[in-house]
This record gives structure tokens, sequence and C-alpha cells, in this order.
């Protein structure tokens, strides 16, 4: 039985797949520095004034900076090509910095709602005017951040958790807008609190979406929005696919899949009629965005060598 192991070159393949690597790279440097000049301004007001919605959105968006820093190095590591040791280079560093950030992410709420439930007790006066032109400032940065990260968000898990994150934050300061406002008119002091414990609920919900779609990545599992059967079903469909089967599907990176098989054609076939299937099969799967692929191919009735066929 042949073995005809190989593995499809990635270079101009990628169709529209990929992102556009400057734009991304330059989104996130000019994120980093507003965000980060920002939760300068945050924390200095917050402290000064004393307003806990303040300093818990600074950490919110120290957050964001820590964030787009992490995506932002793994975005070049998988630039790295790869070697003897590590045959993928280091595009699985994204996956385990989109890990790393929900980490993270949840630690600050723990520390927000702690703060937080102390400070219900004996709210403080602050001046509402300060904080709502603080957050009517992060409104701004959030959101002009967040249009950097749009074109891209749909086809790289790290893109989608900047731009997810930074809109959030957008609504968060939003939040906090209206709060200072009420505060000018109602001295509600106790709700300054209360929008922090908001603050950590937002964070909580977009946090644990991120977590789990890195953690399935991390530990190889079929990419969200493919499934076994409908990458079969695509490949019986091309002529002379006999089966498909042995399928395994993992995630390289954030946005690279890769997948091996097991390719049953029929008998009698030509070396170049056979490669004219593989190349056919390549192409669909590519365009179910799977690009590393190695095949293994068979023929009809010829026993299988793993158990399992």
């Amino acid at each position: 039985m042949g073995h005809n192991h190989e593995h499809s070159h990635d270079g101009h393949h990628h169709h529209n797949h990929t992102v556009h690597a400057e734009d991304v790279n330059m989104a996130f440097v000019i994120g980093i520095i507003l965000n980060f000049s920002f939760v300068i301004i945050e924390v200095i007001v917050g402290i000064a004034i004393h307003s806990l919605s303040l300093l818990s959105d600074a950490g919110h968006n120290l957050a964001d900076v820590g964030m787009l820093a992490l995506s932002l190095l793994a975005f070049r590591m998988m630039k790295i090509k790869s070697n003897e040791r590590y045959t993928y280079g280091y595009k699985k560093t994204s996956v385990f910095v989109a890990l790393l950030n929900s980490v993270i992410l949840l630690i600050s709420i723990g520390a927000i709602v702690y703060e937080a439930f102390h400070r219900l007790f004996t709210p403080e006066p602050l001046p509402g005017k300060t904080i709502a032109i603080v957050a009517g400032i992060g409104i701004l940065v959030n959101g002009l951040s967040a249009m950097l990260f749009m074109k891209g968000k749909d086809k790289d898990l790290n893109v989608k958790s900047a731009y997810i994150h930074l809109l959030s934050d957008a609504l968060v300061s939003l939040g906090i807008v209206i709060g200072g406002i009420i505060i000018i008119y109602t001295q509600w002091y106790i709700l300054d609190s209360i929008l922090s414990l908001i603050i950590a609920g937002v964070i909580l919900i977009s946090t644990w979406n991120l977590l789990r779609d890195s953690l399935r990545l991390t530990l190889d599992a079929v990419p969200t929005g493919m499934s076994i059967e409908k990458i079969r079903n695509a490949a019986l469909k091309i002529n002379g696919v006999k089966d498909l089967h042995h399928i395994h599907v993992w995630a390289i990176s954030t946005t690279e899949n890769a997948l091996t098989a097991h390719l049953v054609l029929p008998l009698g076939l030509t070396s170049v009629e056979e490669q004219t299937i593989k190349h056919n099969l390549k192409h669909e799967l590519e365009h179910n965005n799977i690009h590393h692929i190695t095949l293994e191919s068979e023929h009809e009735n010829e026993p299988c060598e793993e158990e399992k066929c």
C-alpha cells in the first residue's frame, strides 16, 4: 500500500483568510499608546478624587493594554519561521496568549469586586463632574481603538478579543459618564461602587467566552465553526474521493488550522489523476479555512492499517 504523505504549501494558497499584518501591527501599537495614556490619566484622577469606578476602569483598561501588548507579541511570534524543534514555528503562542489574557482579566475582576463591596457600606463624597469628564475621554479612546480592529476581527481570535474588549470598554465608560452626571445632581455616591460591580460583570461575560475559546484551542479541539462531519461531506463532493476518515483537525494559531486524514481513492488511478483529486480536495479544504493539510492515501477494498477504520 502506497503511503503518500504530503503537505500543502501555505505560501500562495491563502485566498482571503489572512489578516493584513501591517494594519494589525499598527492597530495594536496605536491601541497600546492610546490606552496606556488614558490609564495614567484615570489612575491620577481616580486616586486624587477617591473614585472607585474610575480606578476599576483604569484596571480594566490596563488589562486591555496588557492584552494588546501580549497579542502584538503573539502576532509577531506567528511570523517566526518553523525550525527543527518547533515544527509549526511559534504560532501557538497566539492561543496561549488569548488564554493568559482571560486569566489576567479574571484576576482583575476579583480585585474590583472585593473593593466595591468594601465601599458599598462606606460611600464617600465624590465630584461627579470630574468622573464624567474623564470617562468621556474613555469613550473616545476606546471607541477609536476599537475601530482600528474592526476589519480583522472575524479572521483572528486575538484581534476579535481586542475588538470586543475595547468596545465593551467604550460602553463601560459611557456608564460611568452617566453615573457621574447622576452624582452631580443627586449626590448618590454609592453609585460609584455599584458601577464598578457592573464593570466587573461586563468584563466577566466577555472574558468567559475568550477563556472558553482559547482553552478549547489549547486542548487541540476542533476550532469553532468547523465540524468533522462538514469536512467529510465537503470532501465526498469531490469527484474521485471515495471516503475521508481518521480526520484530525486542530488549530496551529488563532488564525490557522491543520488537518491530517486518510483519503480513500478508487483502484486503478494514474498518479496524475491521484494528484488532481488531492489538489481539488486541498483547494476545497482551504475554502473551509484549513491551510496545513497532510493526507495518506489508500485504495478501495484494501485493509486499512489502523484498527479503527
